[in-house]
């Protein structure tokens, strides 16, 4: 399961600020890996001041933050044998299949055998969620009774409660 959190909601323009990545056997739903990281902005100039307040991005917290190069060899290694989920898959996919290529890095979910996206939204869509006011995360959370995503924000918080809600989902 990936969240990221990025500096604005256009792929190619915004950038990704932090990457939280929760890897699981599919079978067992046993957690194999978790990680995370903050990643330096090239362009922070680019970004919407709101996205920057819903991350909590300031220079000081993103101060150890790794380049965003480094951070996608890092990812691509731990998702080697993974199928891509995440809650609202083409806005994630967009981003992280963007800065794969931009950097050159090998995308080991996006070859002839594996390309396949797995789109935790339109799931939690097609079990109800189309009937709410809202599609969030946060509004799936509620409906499916998984509890919300603990404070502070971040990716990894987000990472782990799209897979408690992925489990929840798979039960029903």
């Amino acid at each position: 399961m990936t969240d990221l959190e990025t500096s604005g909601d256009v792929f190619g323009v915004h950038e990704i600020l932090e990457v939280g990545l929760v890897v699981f056997d599919p079978l067992t739903f046993e957690i194999v890996d978790k990680w995370q990281s903050k990643t330096k902005p090239e362009r922070i100039e680019t970004a919407k001041q709101a996205a920057l307040d819903y991350n909590g991005y300031s220079e000081e917290k993103w101060m150890d933050a790794v380049s965003l190069k480094e951070a996608m060899k890092i990812y691509g290694e731990k998702t080697s044998d993974c199928l891509f989920c995440s809650y609202n898959v083409s806005f994630d996919w967009g981003f992280i299949n963007e800065a794969f290529f931009r950097f050159g890095v090998t995308n080991p979910m996006s070859t002839f055998e594996n390309h396949d996206r797995l789109d935790l939204l339109s799931i939690a869509w097609d079990r109800g969620l189309k009937n709410q006011e809202s599609f969030s995360l946060k509004t799936a959370c509620k409906l499916f009774d998984v509890p919300p995503e603990p404070d502070p924000h971040s990716a990894i918080n987000g990472a782990m409660t799209a897979y408690e809600l992925f489990k929840e989902l798979q039960s029903k």
